[in-house]
């Protein structure tokens, strides 16, 4: 039988500065208030005033095309993974 294997869940505001800290300077003004609004929520079940965190994230990554490496990949595999 096989198990699952159960992803550590990191809270969104230690996730978006991380992003901070790789993207740097150059991120892009449409995902600018995303990333903002992520670094104040803790899970994605959790509202940023009218939005969920669910639409944060995927509106974050609708919007981080421009973010690219392995930085990038990372953690926008686990954003995704967070918003299934």
């Amino acid at each position: 039988m096989a198990t699952k294997e159960k992803k550590e869940i990191r809270s969104l505001n230690v996730i978006a500065q991380e992003i901070r800290r790789d993207w740097n300077t150059k991120i892009y003004f449409g995902a600018r208030p995303y990333l903002s609004a992520m670094q104040t929520l803790n899970k994605i079940s959790d509202n940023y005033y009218f939005d969920s965190g669910k639409s944060i994230v995927l509106y974050f990554l609708a919007n981080a095309g421009t973010w690219r490496g392995e930085v990038a990949r990372k953690i926008k595999a686990e954003l995704k993974y967070m918003a299934k």
